[in-house]
């Protein structure tokens, strides 16, 4: 049972009627709900004190420090849902991918996978690989309360680019040659990795998350015909392995103004939008029964606070006739962002929304 579900014949669960999961759902909301991707993470300085010393694959294992990092920007910026602090490659990792997280850089495969034997290297992903996820999210939900959690993964496509380029790609040349060169592969490879990607989502939902976003980091390099043929069938399979939970599911990705309304044709019930796409024209290329979610661009927060205020409200209004509105960035919160500005920005969306 999810934490947001209401089971039959019993009072909804402590989230069930927040207004981060009312606005996914397109249902009322007191205020304008917000969150902010990356929202826990380098911007804060109680962030960087924690982590301190730590590598970021082994902090994503530490149930305890998981669940502080996942709590600080609640307590400081008092947003209306916490995002599970971990990484797109955690499952990869739990199931034996040499890979590693090096700063500066990025996830890095050790050994690309390019080649049909490659892909007995992806297993089954179970429970148990990574039972400090559960753990984790039995500790926040506890501590959390009435405010949602929302669990995440990365979309096959991204995932599939770091394990093929063996690390961030500006091009994505080795990705689209499997991808054009041999469509066979590349899609028994996507297949594989929306198994790991679902039961990744289902661990998270079953240990208590309200909510999930599917972050498809990179599929803003691709054309329309491209994805429809090539991706969007695995991620609808993501969402149809956790479609029966009834939780919310978000999918984003970055540069991908030309494939919104397939975004939400995968699958989604909210559909993440960058900041290159104005709300109201997002949500006629999504179509009517989608919540739409964004799309303050994060530059825009290193700007004064009257301006900050100004392009929040044109947002705002832009948004004004949507089905459903979770305001959030345009893509997730830059490291040198000062901590105040988002508070402030929380507390000036609450405020000019409130109902």
């Amino acid at each position: 049972m999810s934490a947001n579900q209401s089971p039959a014949g019993q009072q909804p669960t402590a989230t069930y009627d927040s207004a981060f999961l009312k606005a996914c759902r397109r249902e009322p909301v007191p205020h304008t709900p917000v969150w902010f991707m990356r929202q826990a993470g380098r911007s804060l300085p109680e962030y960087l004190k924690v982590r301190a010393g730590i590598p970021m694959l082994e902090s994503c294992t530490r149930p305890e420090l998981v669940t502080e990092i996942t709590l600080q920007p609640v307590r400081r910026h008092g947003v209306d849902a916490a995002i599970y602090f971990s990484d797109i490659v955690v499952p990869l990792k739990a199931i034996g991918i040499d890979l590693d997280i090096k700063p500066g850089v990025g996830p890095v495969v050790e050994n690309p996978i390019r080649t049909r034997a490659d892909l007995a290297r992806l297993r089954d992903l179970t429970p148990e690989d990574v039972s400090y996820v559960t753990e984790a999210i039995g500790l926040l939900t506890a501590e959390l309360g009435a405010t949602p959690l929302i669990g995440f993964a990365g979309a096959p496509f991204t995932l599939a680019s770091y394990l093929v380029e063996g690390g961030p790609s500006r091009n994505h040349e080795h990705t689209k040659a499997l991808m054009y060169g041999d469509p066979q592969l590349w899609a028994d490879l996507l297949d594989r990795l929306a198994e790991i990607t679902g039961a990744f989502l289902k661990v998270q939902i079953e240990a208590g998350a309200s909510a999930v976003q599917l972050f498809d980091s990179w599929a803003g390099a691709l054309a329309p015909a491209d994805y429809r043929r090539s991706v969007l069938p695995a991620s609808a399979k993501v969402f149809d392995a956790v479609a029966g939970y009834g939780v919310p599911r978000i999918h984003f990705g970055v540069g991908t103004g030309e494939l919104l309304g397939l975004l939400g044709e995968a699958g989604a019930d909210v559909v993440g939008v960058d900041w290159r796409v104005p709300l109201d024209e997002a949500a006629r290329r999504v179509g009517p029964g989608k919540a739409l979610q964004g799309n303050l661009d994060p530059a825009v927060l290193f700007a004064t606070r009257e301006a900050v205020e100004t392009k929040t409200d044109e947002i705002l209004a832009a948004a004004a006739e949507l089905e459903g509105h979770v305001f959030n960035l345009g893509h997730g919160v830059l490291p040198t962002t000062a901590p105040d500005a988002l508070t402030r920005l929380v507390e000036h969306v609450h405020t000019r929304t409130a109902r």
